[in-house]
Formats: structure tokens, sequence, C-alpha cells
């Protein structure tokens, strides 16, 4: 069944075209991921579903009655009520059908009551069972209790006022609210980027047996392989079709850019490295062995693009990289009486490429802060090897000024400033910044803007460690694979916090995994083995 279409929509702002002629429609059963680069117009086609905006031109059609309901990334809850207070609220029928049952039992206690009302109330009680047993009434506080503790929530986080949670609480709390309202439409504006990998597995497994529509924008590739059915690709305004998960959206654009000639040639070529990854991750799950990661490394290391990777590998060869950079023992941190992590012991050596996994809360960010000398140990040491230079994603973007150009913030910095002009620029094309682009303040940009010129400074700072705390939250999914394309071309280290389980399998040679005890373990392989191997126990 239809749910709602968009017919030849159009939308423009302030005379500048987001989007020409577009159609979509949405039914049952169906779950479209739709992607594009940011600022192409995907939030807008969610808020022309939702009302929130109107179109230029063309329609919005919605069924009588169909309910929909709209995540966004930027949560709007607020007030003094808790989370527990809040979802238990979306339950209104519930709760009058158990007053009414509360009440009726109370007057069957009345020994004054003839047999004519007390079989009134006898079968007004049956019904109202029958009516909570329909509308899921005795399931309800399960419900509310599983989908909270499968993102992550403390029995702290679930009493405190919504007012003081931070943003990322308050949009768990915002997913939280929509998956428990059900509605017939879901749309989902990145409900990923504060989730953590059990948070994103229960996510699929609830996608997977919703029986409404989703429209869900999104830059995780394994959310959009394991739950779409079809991707959109907003391009030029328009809506390119692909059929199938991510996968197949990969195969069939790679196809479409040849055809194309060379007008997309750094796109074609990350599409090719992206392909290899797509079909070695399928192997990885059917045989997780030594020799599969074996292809993958060959894969990474040979497969290489060579018109996007000729500018990454001229940007680097002045980056001077000792072999040893970087040891650490027996490392301990906790706060508040409760230990985080305990004992961890490792050692960093050119080329290697650390991705730190695990639950949200669980001492990964304190890690990374540790090893950036920005909290202290409570034990343990951590010791930087001579000619070790190490650059702060989080750090570099906290500080870039917003009265600075671009360019002036991207130039002035260790490779940047020593290279010629024109490789620079050919570097931050891939990135993609235009030259007007360059000149524009860093206060005018957007979250994911700012987030690709703190990266590029973390790249071209001629440090040769770089430390990452969730980069791939709010780039898109170009953005992405050429960030994924540097950091595998990057000749020193890098240490990076992440969910994101396809970034991971594609650039990590290492895995440190935190649990949400104390442990730590450092695991030799990829997410895909590691996660085969904890399937299997």
């Amino acid at each position: 069944m239809t749910l709602l279409r968009l017919q030849n929509v159009s939308k423009w702002y302030d005379g500048s075209q987001v989007l020409r002629d577009i159609d979509l429609r949405l039914a049952d059963g169906q779950r479209i991921g739709l992607i594009g680069k940011n600022g192409a117009g995907k939030t807008t086609i969610l808020r022309l579903i939702t009302g929130q905006e109107a179109p230029t031109r063309g329609t919005v059609w919605r069924a009588e009655g169909t309910r929909i309901g709209y995540f966004s990334q930027f949560s709007d809850l607020d007030g003094q009520a808790s989370v527990s207070e809040l979802l238990d609220g979306l339950f209104v029928a519930v709760h009058a059908v158990e007053s009414e049952l509360s009440a009726i039992e109370a007057r069957l206690s009345d020994a004054t009551l003839g047999p004519n009302a007390l079989e009134r109330l006898v079968t007004r009680q049956a019904a109202l069972l029958e009516a909570m047993e329909r509308i899921g009434g005795w399931e309800y506080r399960v419900q509310i209790d599983t989908v909270l503790s499968r993102l992550g929530f403390s029995q702290r986080h679930r009493e405190m006022p919504i007012s003081q949670l931070s943003g990322g609480w308050r949009n768990r709390a915002a997913l939280a609210k929509i998956v428990l309202l059900a509605p017939d439409v879901l749309l989902l504006d990145e409900p990923t980027n504060y989730l953590d990998l059990a948070g994103l597995e229960w996510l699929e497994e609830w996608l997977l047996a919703f029986r409404g529509a989703v429209l869900l924008v999104t830059h995780d590739r394994d959310l959009l392989e394991r739950v779409a059915t079809e991707i959109i690709e907003v391009e030029n305004y328009r809506l390119q079709r692909y059929s199938g998960g991510f996968g197949d959206y990969v195969r069939e654009k790679r196809r479409r850019v040849k055809s194309l000639q060379r007008q997309f040639v750094h796109e074609e070529s990350l599409l090719a490295f992206e392909e290899a990854a797509v079909k070695d991750r399928r192997e990885m799950r059917r045989n997780p062995n030594k020799a599969v990661a074996r292809r993958l490394a060959d894969i990474k290391r040979d497969v290489e693009p060579p018109a996007v990777d000729r500018v990454l590998t001229a940007i680097y060869e002045r980056l001077h990289v000792p072999k040893d950079l970087l040891y650490v023992e027996n490392l301990a941190k906790g706060y508040d009486g409760r230990t985080l992590f305990r004992d961890v012991t490792l050692e960093l050596h050119r080329g290697e490429r650390l991705a730190i996994l695990g639950p949200n809360g669980c001492g990964k960010t304190t890690f990374l802060k540790a090893l950036a000398q920005r909290v202290e140990s409570d034990a343990g040491r951590v010791v930087w090897r001579k000619g070790a230079q190490w650059v702060d994603f989080a750090r570099t973007m906290a500080e870039l000024a917003d009265d600075d150009t671009v360019g002036h913030a991207v130039n002035v910095v260790g490779l940047a400033y020593a290279a010629p002009r024109k490789q620079v620029n050919r570097f931050l094309e891939l990135f993609r910044f235009s030259e007007g682009d360059l000149r524009r303040r860093i206060g005018e940009l957007s979250g994911g803007q700012r987030a690709r010129v703190a990266l590029a400074t973390c790249l071209l700072s001629g440090a040769n460690v770089i430390l990452l705390d969730e980069p791939t939250n709010h780039l898109d999914l170009t953005s992405t694979q050429v960030m994924e394309r540097a950091l595998v071309h990057f000749p020193g280290t890098v240490v990076v916090i992440t969910h994101d389980r396809f970034f991971v399998d594609k650039i990590a040679t290492r895995l440190l995994l935190f649990s949400q005890g104390d442990e730590v373990t450092l695991f030799g392989g990829t997410w895909t083995q590691w996660d085969a191997r904890r399937r299997e126990t």
C-alpha cells in the first residue's frame, strides 16, 4: 500500500535550487537508503514529507491517517521530565485502560452491588482486558526497558531530566521515542551517530522487523547493506535509484560513472576501491581466516585507483616517519571510583592503523585523551618515541578560528606549507574544496564542512601519528571514502575511535576492543573477523 508520494517536486531557497522535478513513493515494507553529498537536499526531502517545508513546485501526497515519525540528528527534546517519564507518557491509551480497570476493581469490592450492576462491570472488565491485549498494554514497560537498555541507557540516565542530558543522550532518547511510537512511515536522519556497536546491531534488527516504510539518511554503509531494499542518491538536484543494498549501489554506480566517460574520474576511482572492499567483506564473512585477511591487505595495497592515489602519495613524500612511534605500558584510568580500563599495553609502529571499538561510556575517548596527554592516567605510562609527532583531530576541530579562511587554515600547516600550492590544491579538491570554498570563513561552514577542514589540516599537518575520535560523524559518503584512501596511504600511524564497521574493515590493521567492564583486548585482524569469532563463541 502506498503511504505517501512526492510528485514533480522542486525546491528553491533564496534563488538557489536544491531539488528539481523529483518523484518519490513510499509503501509498506520499503526500506530506502537516501544518500548524497552534504547539502544535496536529503534533509529537505524529509522535511517536505513531514510538512515542515512546502515544495516550490509539485505536490506531496499522504494517505489519509498515515502516521509519520521523524528522527532528526539535531534533537529538540528538552524539559524537566526524565527519559523514563517521556516514554511512559507515549502510552496514553494503555494508561486510560489501566485507570478504568483500577476503578472497576475498586467497585467490584463493593458488597452492596446488585446483580445487574455486577454483570455490567464484569462485562466491561472483560472488554478492557481484551483491549489491553490488543494494544500491548501488558508488555509496554518491557518494551521501554528493552529499547533503553539496547540504546545504552543506565538507570541514572533514565531518571535524569532531559534538560540535563548531553546532545548525544538526547538524540538517543529521541530515537527511543520514535521506535516506541512505531509509526506507519519512519524517517531517520543519521540515527547512528551516537550509537555504539550493540546499539547499531539492535537498530538493524528492529528495522528489519519493522513492517512500515522507512526512509533512512545515513553514512553507515553496513546499515545500508543490511537493511536497505533500495538506495536513492540525491545528485544534481534529482534522484537516482539503485535496487538492493549498498553493495548493489556501488556496482551499479560504478558502471554508471564509467558510462559517463571520464567526467567523474576521482569518484570512479574511489568506487573501485569501495567495490573491492564490499566483495572482500562478503568473502570474509564466509571464510574469516588469515588467507582472506592477507587478501584484504593486498586489496588495500594493490587495488590503487591511480587518479586519487597519485595525489595522496605525492603529498606524503616529504613526511618523515620513524619505525617506532608509541609505547603504552599498563595504562589505567577511572573516575568516581569506577575503573574504565586497566593494564593496557601496546606498541605502535610505522604504517599501523589501530581502530578502537566498544560500548558508549567504556573509556575509549578517555584512552585517546591519555595518549594525547589531555588527561593524566591513574597508572602506567605513555611513551612517545623519538621523532614521533602526533595531531589530535578533536583538538584541531575545536581550535579552528571562525574568522579564519579555509585556505589559510589548511595552508599554514606542515606539509601544506612546504609543498607546491598546486599539489596542495589537488589534495583539497579530493576533499571537495573548490577555489571559492578556500576563501570562505570557517564560521560560515556547516558541521560536516568544518570536519573536512579539520581532517585535511590533520593530514597535512606534518604529524606522523593521527588521533581521530569518530571522524565519520557528519561526513557524507564521498568525504568518508576520500578520508579512507588518505588514511590507507598515510605512511605514519593512525589511532581512530569509530563505530563505522565498514570503515574499520577498510583501514584498520588492528583492533583495540573495550568492554563494559575494565578489560581491554588487542586483536590482530578486521572487524568482520572479530565479529565472526565473537558469534562463534
